[in-house]
């Protein structure tokens, strides 16, 4: 059976969550309700050719491929290629039935590659976005170059259950403390340290600010110039924010949250 059609047919407990990681930043949320919402979905191999002075090959296959993706909230944190994708929203057979999500550049990637306006919802730090059982908060980001100056990450509530907090591409700043006042149960970060994306050591200490039950490492697995060992991250936790939890997810993988 095909991953998507998979993540279809999954049961999502009440009070609990279901995450895919798709690799890099690309993850996918199930609701209890059955609603499913896509972030950062980076379902190409397209920035090996925008970017020849780096190696940005994928180190794994596709494992969605566009024209199978099939969720109801398409949602990007900002416009750098690996997380606004215009080959990836391009390929999509199903713009009808979404509804996209992201800051205005992503919005206006959206429009170009033939998403109708009505189906567009900009999205900014703080702003509050409700789908089906799915409560969306905005959150701020520190952009890592100026190339796109509108970062954000977004705080999720499925149903009555947990709160997922995704960082987005960010470098460090105490403000991204400001996040906690929504409390999320869940981190997912970055800590790829390049790019002027947070490191393994400042993840953890964002970590301590933030508080939540558990965090998960994103953004170190897909290209071979921005690696790294998640256990740097494992390590960082341990020294700075010793009661999070760390959790490694597995690419494909259902993970159940409560």
């Amino acid at each position: 059976m095909a991953l998507m059609e998979q993540i279809r047919r999954f049961d999502v407990p009440e009070g609990a969550v279901a995450i895919w990681w798709l690799g890099q930043s690309g993850y996918i949320f199930k609701s209890p309700g059955g609603a499913v919402a896509g972030v950062d979905l980076y379902l190409s191999n397209s920035c090996e050719a925008a970017y020849p002075e780096f190696n940005l090959k994928r180190r794994f296959p596709v494992l969605i491929e566009p024209e199978e993706l099939d969720v109801d909230l398409f949602l990007c944190t900002h416009n750098h290629l690996d997380h606004t994708d215009p080959e990836t929203i391009r390929r999509l057979r199903r713009k009808e039935a979404m509804r996209f999500i992201g800051p205005p550049p992503s919005c206006e990637v959206f429009r170009a590659e033939g998403v109708d306006p009505n189906r567009i919802t900009p999205a900014w730090p703080d702003c509050r976005i409700e789908f089906a059982d799915i409560e969306i908060h905005g959150t701020f980001a520190l952009p890592t170059d100026t190339s796109d100056l509108n970062h954000m990450g977004f705080v999720f509530r499925f149903g009555s259950g947990p709160k997922v907090y995704l960082t987005g591409d960010t470098d460090y700043t105490e403000l991204l403390a400001a996040a906690a006042r929504h409390q999320p149960d869940l981190m997912i970060t970055v800590i790829n340290s390049g790019f002027n994306n947070l490191s393994p050591w400042e993840a953890a200490m964002l970590a301590r600010l933030i508080r939540p039950r558990a965090a998960i490492p994103s953004h170190y697995d897909l290209f071979p110039d921005n690696s790294l060992d998640p256990k740097l991250f494992a390590a960082a936790l341990r020294a700075n924010a010793p009661e999070v939890r760390y959790v490694e997810l597995t690419h494909g993988e259902p993970f159940v949250f409560k």
